[in-house]
């Protein structure tokens, strides 16, 4: 058995203003640095800026993929036999299904920077969550890589 490509595969990154932000941060670390001198200001510069690209990184590099039988976002690795119907939410109805339409019990891939998103029901009886709610810059096409990824 011959493995394929992935039929889907996303990674949400960070917008560039986090990136600007995390500049703006290092040069706020140097401004509070400058009385001690150039090189802690250049230190600071450096530091500030490293420490707040990792984290606007961390958080901003979460993937989505559809692999074999199974989707994976983020941490969770979710069987395909155990989804149900997806659903194209444009960003209004993304915004509903976070906010007041959302269910507690739902797993939730949400990055507010990506207004689209998919929300896939969970079919399998044994899992308490009733849905996915997958941020996404391309929700039709991961909608089309699951019909066409999953068991019939």
């Amino acid at each position: 058995m011959q493995l394929s490509a992935a039929p889907y595969e996303e990674r949400l990154t960070a917008p560039r203003t986090w990136w600007l932000i995390s500049f703006l941060v290092g040069v706020s670390m140097a401004l509070i640095l400058l009385p001690f001198g150039t090189l802690p200001m250049l230190g600071g510069l450096a530091g500030g800026t490293a420490v707040a690209a990792v984290a606007a990184s961390s958080y901003g590099s979460v993937r989505i993929r559809v692999v074999g039988d199974s989707l994976i976002a983020g941490e969770a690795k979710i069987p395909l036999a155990a989804l149900g119907e997806a659903e194209v939410l444009d960003a209004e109805e993304a915004r509903a299904w976070r906010t007041y339409k959302a269910d507690p019990r739902a797993f939730l891939l949400l990055r507010a920077y990506i207004p689209t998103a998919l929300r896939v029901d969970v079919t399998d009886p044994q899992d308490p969550t009733p849905y996915l709610y997958l941020s996404t810059r391309e929700p039709e096409r991961l909608a089309e890589a699951l019909r066409t990824a999953k068991p019939e």
